[in-house]
């Protein structure tokens, strides 16, 4: 969970503007010529009544247009080809859950990466904790969320002809903050309800998370959190890395320990500056084939993009409390991402075998 940012409307008349201008600026757009392309998808998520937006990097041949994803006047943007054409083959998916009030454009340095090394990663936007779509009521409703990983992946299985370069038997989950929840309860991770509804009462766990929850009048004991304990794995996730996972104090033991697929979890900084609230390790000890590791030099936001030069200053005078561009000292967070990416890459082509699924690949073309 994290606050919600506002976003201005643009009025009609400037809508108007920018169709009129729209397609002479695509026709505009600059020849791709790197290795990630991009692509944009929705699904219809039975729990939300309502589509799940998602974006889909993969592996690519140079072509298409040049597009940027995720940049703003904070963060940085990530480059990509729309419309690049495929690499031949087959490549493992990996679907990536945002934080609370983030969405999935925060997120495209480390989808290239695994793009660039050969996977799919679909980056979903959740309904209600999105940027520009959110509400302190939805953060609450941790259980949607793992549903909208279900829902997309139902629809790609569907249509998999459109999906044909994805090796639907290896598939991963990798979740940050909320996310991280997500990609926990994907694996098997149940919630307790009745430890949700305390989650307040004597602690703010070292995040903004309860304040945020006040301010806009929230108070858990007065909601329905029972449905947080459904059981909502989905078998066909096979392996994930989950990064300083939300309301872990909330997870049961019982469904920890019985998590049966490989998991590595991730807390960004060290044992001692790691906040409460999304500290894992004892978490990840009651996992039977997890692997935990700290990031020294790293914030609980060292997983977001990185930050322009006038990022903090933006933040400050929008009122953000959250410190969004601070990492701890020591590396940059662009040498902080290249060690994240490595780890991550490292780990999941361990788990999903892909260097031997794209030789066996190579070698019947």
């Amino acid at each position: 969970m994290s606050k919600l940012t506002k976003f201005a409307k643009l009025s009609s008349a400037a809508c108007v503007a920018i169709a009129v201008g729209w397609g002479g600026y695509e026709a505009l757009r600059p020849a791709y010529d790197g290795t990630v392309g991009i692509a944009t998808g929705a699904a219809y998520a039975p729990v939300r009544e309502t589509n799940v937006s998602f974006d889909i990097w993969y592996p690519a041949h140079p072509g298409g247009k040049v597009v940027t994803v995720g940049g703003n006047g904070v963060f940085f943007v990530t480059p990509a080809g729309r419309d690049a054409p495929l690499r031949d083959g087959k490549f493992p998916l990996v679907l990536i859950s945002h934080g609370a009030g983030g969405n999935a454009g925060q997120f495209g340095w480390i989808a290239s990466e695994l793009a660039q090394n050969g996977y799919v990663a679909v980056l979903l936007n959740h309904p209600g904790t999105t940027s520009g779509n959110a509400s302190a009521q939805a953060a609450v409703r941790v259980w949607e969320r793992p549903q909208d990983v279900t829902a997309v992946l139902d629809h790609m299985v569907r249509h998999e002809d459109a999906f044909a370069y994805v090796d639907f038997d290896n598939i991963a989950a990798i979740g940050f903050s909320a996310g991280g929840y997500t990609a926990l309860a994907v694996s098997g991770a149940r919630v307790d309800p009745e430890r949700l509804q305390r989650f307040c009462d004597t602690s703010d766990h070292g995040m903004s998370d309860c304040a945020f929850l006040s301010h806009f009048g929230i108070d858990l004991h007065k909601m329905d959190l029972s449905p947080a304990a459904q059981d909502l794995r989905d078998p066909r996730v096979k392996t994930g890395v989950i990064v300083d996972p939300g309301i872990i104090s909330t997870i049961t033991a019982e469904s920890l320990t019985g998590i049966g697929i490989p998991l590595l979890v991730v807390n960004l900084g060290t044992n001692e500056s790691v906040p409460a609230g999304v500290h894992a390790l004892e978490a990840s000890r009651m996992i039977p084939l997890a692997e935990h590791i700290f990031v020294p030099d790293a914030t609980h936001f060292s997983f977001l993009a990185e930050c322009k030069e006038r990022g903090a200053e933006i933040l400050e005078k929008e009122g953000e409390l959250d410190p969004l561009c601070e990492d701890a000292g020591g590396r940059s967070r662009g040498e902080i991402h290249d060690d994240l990416a490595l780890r991550l890459i490292a780990y999941l082509d361990n788990q999903t075998g892909k260097p031997a699924l794209l030789a066996a690949t190579a070698d019947t073309q």
